[in-house]
């Protein structure tokens, strides 16, 4: 099912998203401490190569589940991690609380009836991030960066 969107980006949800993202930068190490504890909902940690310096870069987020699938975005296009992850290939090492990370590729996925599905998926996210997303989702559908993960191959 393909959802039809707007044609322009909000720029009031292009400045409210990089606002709330500024404060969850803020909030980052309460935020991993909780997650280390006891997790938060269905968020997982995400570990990339820089694409400057090569050193890895781990951040907290989201993973989405449809159809079978999990997904990974974010909803005003790209991002410091979202440019990492496309600089190292796709490769990222997926973690969760108290358990070894998992090496995944993360495919981009083009407008389309997945991309839309995976963006209706950010209901999943811990109050009060489903809300936010529900109230932007227009803007999400014209410039969210979404990726589809797939298990690395054990080569």
């Amino acid at each position: 099912m393909e959802i039809a969107t707007a044609e322009q980006p909000s720029r009031a949800w292009s400045f409210g998203f990089r606002a709330l993202y500024w404060l969850l930068g803020v909030l980052d190490p309460l935020l991993r401490m909780i997650w280390l504890q006891s997790g938060l909902g269905n968020v997982i940690e995400v570990t990339i190569e820089g694409r400057s310096t090569g050193k890895p870069r781990r951040t907290l987020l989201g993973l989405l589940s449809a159809g079978g699938n999990w997904y990974l975005g974010h909803p005003n296009g790209a991002a410091q991690w979202t440019r990492n992850l496309d600089a190292a290939g796709g490769r990222l090492l997926v973690g969760w609380p108290g358990q070894a990370p998992v090496s995944f590729r993360a495919d981009p996925l083009p407008p389309g009836a997945e991309r839309d599905a995976a963006i209706l998926a950010t209901d999943q996210h811990p109050f009060p991030g489903d809300l936010i997303y529900r109230l932007g989702r227009r803007h999400v559908l014209v410039v969210g960066r979404y990726y589809r993960l797939e298990l690395a191959s054990r080569e």
